[in-house]
């Protein structure tokens, strides 16, 4: 799977813990920033890796910063994104499972590496159901046409 992952400084470390699993676990990656801690914006990061993956160069995209929030309500501005905020391994699957989310977004300072690893593993495994989950899909991507 290709995925685009960024972060903002207050993720950076997080982020790189998830690059780490992800060249494990075999998925092809591209890294959209930031480099280090120095602070930086997390609008600029996160635009860059929706803009990405609603443009199909990659199948899915992670971002991290403290909370999850900033990243999460920005990758929103971007059409043909559905981005989610996990906390656990259940609103991971389900995001998937339920929503067709193609970006996720994680919390720094909210969740412990080991639980985000997991969060990211079902991100990444867990396919859609379809079904009438692709009936209200539809109605947020035709909201977006409005």
């Amino acid at each position: 799977m290709r995925i685009a992952i960024g972060s903002d400084h207050a993720g950076w470390k997080l982020k790189q813990y998830l690059i780490d699993f992800l060249a494990v676990s075999g998925h092809m990656y591209n890294d959209f920033g930031c480099y280090s801690e120095d602070t930086c914006d997390y609008p600029d990061v996160a635009q860059v890796v929706s803009e990405a993956v609603a443009q199909g160069q990659y199948d899915r995209g992670i971002l991290v910063c403290n909370t999850g929030n900033g990243m999460c309500m920005t990758a929103n501005k971007v059409s043909g994104i559905r981005a989610v905020l996990c906390h656990d391994s259940r609103t991971g699957r389900l995001a998937r499972e339920h929503n067709d989310a193609n970006v996720l977004c994680l919390g720094q300072g909210t969740v412990d590496a080991p639980v985000a690893r997991e969060i990211t593993h079902l991100f990444l495994t867990t396919a859609f159901a379809g079904e009438r989950h692709a009936r209200r899909i539809g109605k947020i991507a035709a909201m977006e046409k409005r």
